[in-house]
């Protein structure tokens, strides 16, 4: 069914979701990418405009707008919130300005998409889910950035655990290895800096996996057990601008406040144990995000890098010809997928967020509330806050005498 005809006999266009950005570096671009992409690949309810973008750079910025399609750029983020033509504001900014920019723009009237983690504390989270819950009375609403939900690989985990396919849940097992803090050289950057990033490797990395094995298994967990480690503990300054960053000590160096590594294991609600480790230094690995599950009728497995494949192991099957077999997931009936390409011509990382688009779109037409919502964020933050102080109790380590 068609749009409806204007006057002159031309289709009609559909009403605009004005977007403003802040935030135009890495997570800035794949933002992007997504909003640019989202309706030349899926029919949507709503036309989403690239409005704005924002950063302190002013020259970076400007050329951030014009290499990836925004109309204007501004420079402090309360502009871009205070314009009349942004109805969205996405966040893809450190996680110290998340609470701050999300309150406002909720407060002036905006939808809000934030990247992950939510907030750098369960307070500011909670304080940005109270604003989110009064904000969709009036319409407004709100939803935060886990873009790994929406690989249609992991989207059909979730629809195979949500029928049956494994049955009763036993063990989850998750993993995100890489390796760009090996070298002691590596400048010190804000994700090393606790009052900027909250956390190192443990809410860089762990957020997405705990989020993902909650997802995956349609379950939260109700406890952790964790050990974390910052292995180089100074590391050089960068060239340019470091106010902020750390203390300077004389040598030119700062001092690395966030975690490297962190390892907890936890047990879902239903009793099922969970193992993760989130990590900044495995030597050779540089997206290396794995998760199997485990259950009492099959498993299933997904990696990152391989992320149309997902490796299923029926259990009910007779074990003269049973074993782990390859899902290929590019059909036209996998989730997604019939918007895109034939069978067998695979998507790729940037495809994640041209989906997140894609949901979001569809729930602020609807009316709905988003997934994951703010209130998801804040569990999740209040997962991460409970290995951390887990990881304070467990962290006397006293070597036995040989």
């Amino acid at each position: 069914m068609g749009q409806p005809q204007q006057p002159d006999g031309t289709e009609g266009e559909k009403p605009p979701l004005r977007v403003g950005m802040v935030g135009y570096a890495f997570m800035g671009a794949a933002h992007s990418q997504g909003w640019r992409t989202v309706g030349r690949v899926f029919d949507l309810p709503l036309r989403p405009v690239l409005a704005a973008i924002c950063g302190r750079d002013g020259a970076a910025v400007r050329a951030a707008a014009d290499r990836h399609g925004w109309a204007a750029a501004e420079t402090d983020w309360r502009d871009l919130v205070a314009r009349d033509d942004v109805d969205l504001v996405d966040i893809c900014t450190p996680g110290d300005s998340h609470a701050e920019i999300a309150l406002a723009a909720l407060a002036a009237g905006k939808h809000v998409l934030c990247e992950k983690p939510l907030a750098n504390t369960v307070e500011e989270a909670e304080a940005m889910v109270e604003a989110a819950e009064a904000a969709r009375a009036n319409g407004r609403l709100a939803m935060v950035g886990f873009n790994y939900r929406r690989l249609p690989a992991t989207a059909l985990a979730r629809s195979m655990v949500a029928e049956g396919r494994l049955g009763t849940l036993r063990h989850v097992r998750v993993t995100y290895l890489q390796d760009w803090l090996v070298d002691p050289g590596f400048p010190l950057t804000w994700r090393l800096s606790k009052e900027h990033a909250g956390s190192g490797a443990l809410g860089d990395l762990g957020a997405h996996i705990v989020d993902l094995a909650q997802y995956l298994a349609g379950e939260r967990l109700a406890g952790v057990s964790a050990i974390t480690e910052t292995f180089v503990r100074e590391r050089p300054l960068p060239e340019g601008p470091t106010s902020g960053l750390s203390a300077v000590s004389a040598g030119g160096t700062g001092a690395v406040t966030v975690d490297d590594a962190a390892l907890f294991t936890g047990r879902f609600t239903s009793g099922a144990l969970a193992s993760f480790e989130a990590t900044r230094y495995a030597t050779g690995r540089k997206n290396a995000l794995r998760i199997e599950l485990n259950g009492e009728r099959g498993s299933l497995a997904f990696d990152l890098e391989r992320l149309n494949e997902l490796s299923y192991h029926d259990g009910t099957e007779p074990g003269a010809h049973a074993g782990f077999r390859r899902i290929l997931v590019t059909e036209p009936d996998h989730p997604y997928l019939d918007a895109w390409w034939p069978p067998g011509h695979g998507l790729g990382y940037e495809h994640s967020f041209v989906h997140q688009a894609r949901d979001l779109v569809h729930a602020i037409a609807a009316g709905r509330t988003p997934e994951p919502s703010f209130a998801d964020g804040l569990q999740v933050q209040r997962v991460l806050a409970a290995v951390e102080e887990s990881a304070q109790k467990n962290s006397v380590y006293t070597p036995t005498a040989v």
